[in-house]
């Protein structure tokens, strides 16, 4: 579903990724890691294509990122850290708006919308002014507007950031329920939320790959949470770092 091979980007001297190659297979929840400017989001800014990668080839849904963009895009639903809200509409609104932007067809628009006002648990508030919205529920009307045109693959950055406990959960039932039907790459600094939703881990650390592996056989290997492996890894990786 998602292929990246050997995926370099520079910043004009500055190397953000170094060789980036991994797969993911249809139907994976995987959760992305990594300290705020290891390359997270550039890789997902790339996948998104908002951004070329300097060297390299992403493939997604059998299609070459670097030529087939536009189409490519139609498959992905992304939701930044930042959802893309207007703040002066209707929540409803919103989401035919987003709709039509993502091209979905006329005749299914209002289908759609309804089915993710539904999936979402944000039919209580569908006619309200998404500005009067707690931050939870912006979160979901984000989530909304991601999965709005049925994509295949789905782009979470931080979704839960800002949310209090019972916000937390019902966001993460949210994306355990797209199991299986959508590829899910999951950013987050919230490891316990990566150990209850993804089957597999990426760690990404100075714009190199250091954890690729999934869920059960890391937490069996190191025999500990995911917070203790994840200082662990950086904390070695610093220390060969500093040695070299």
């Amino acid at each position: 579903m998602i292929v990246l091979e050997h995926v370099t980007k520079y910043f004009g001297r500055f190397q953000a990724l170094k060789d980036i190659s991994f797969e993911i297979s249809r139907g994976e929840i995987v959760g992305f890691l990594g300290q705020n400017g290891a390359g997270k989001t550039t890789i997902m800014r790339i996948l998104t294509s908002y951004l070329p990668a300097t060297s390299g080839k992403v493939i997604i849904a059998g299609g070459d990122v670097s030529k087939n963009s536009l189409a490519i895009r139609k498959k992905i639903g992304y939701l930044p850290e930042t959802p893309p809200l207007y703040s002066n509409m209707a929540v409803r609104d919103y989401l035919r708006f987003a709709a039509q932007l993502k091209d979905v067809p006329i005749r299914q628009q209002r289908v759609q919308v309804d089915k993710v006002l539904e999936q979402c648990c944000i039919e209580g508030v569908q006619h309200k002014t998404i500005g009067t919205l707690s931050k939870g529920y912006k979160q979901r009307v984000g989530i909304a507007q991601a999965i709005v045109n049925d994509p295949e693959v789905l782009i979470l950055d931080e979704p839960t950031i800002g949310l209090d406990p019972v916000q937390i959960i019902q966001v993460r039932n949210l994306i355990k329920s797209l199991e299986h039907k959508r590829t899910v790459i999951l950013s987050t600094h919230i490891l316990s939320e990566i150990q209850q939703i993804a089957q597999r881990v990426l760690i990404i650390k100075s714009g190199e790959i250091i954890v690729d592996e999934t869920l059960e056989n890391l937490l069996r290997e190191h025999e500990s949470n995911l917070e203790d492996i994840f200082l662990e890894l950086h904390s070695a990786s610093k220390e060969k770092s500093s040695y070299e």
